[in-house]
């Protein structure tokens, strides 16, 4: 089956899987060939992509999954593939967030840097190969 990962900017990848597992917002969701059709948004997580014996990491920030006909399209603000992110500048946002969030009292955006944070925890799950 087809995977389609496309950003703003750039297409992050597009070629054949054989299997695709994504962070949606209900759960997790595995997709093989034949799949029934769905539509369904997409949490902050990794994809995980099976291409014969090995698999391909991308760190998702959210965004729109669709797979239909065995083509799945990845739509997201932001993607890094796993051999693309740098592992030093996604430690220094976990603790930048982290220490937001531990400013108990302070004028801080607890959201936003709940964010960050799992925009962070996302990139370097994807490094370590699950």
């Amino acid at each position: 089956m087809k995977l389609k990962i496309i950003t703003h900017e750039r297409i992050v990848f597009d070629g054949e899987v054989d299997e695709i597992v994504v962070h949606t917002t209900s759960g997790m969701v595995g997709i093989l060939k034949d799949h029934i059709p769905i539509t369904t948004s997409l949490e902050i997580g990794v994809t995980k992509a099976k291409i014969g014996e090995k698999f391909k990491y991308f760190a998702t920030m959210g965004g729109v999954f669709q797979f239909k006909d065995n083509k799945a399209v990845i739509l997201t603000d932001v993607c890094e593939e796993d051999t693309n992110i740098d592992i030093a500048r996604a430690n220094a946002a976990k603790e930048r967030a982290e220490a937001r969030l531990a400013e108990i009292g302070a004028n801080v955006d607890a959201q936003r840097a709940q964010a960050a944070l799992a925009r962070a925890l996302a990139r370097l799950q994807a490094t370590l190969k699950q």
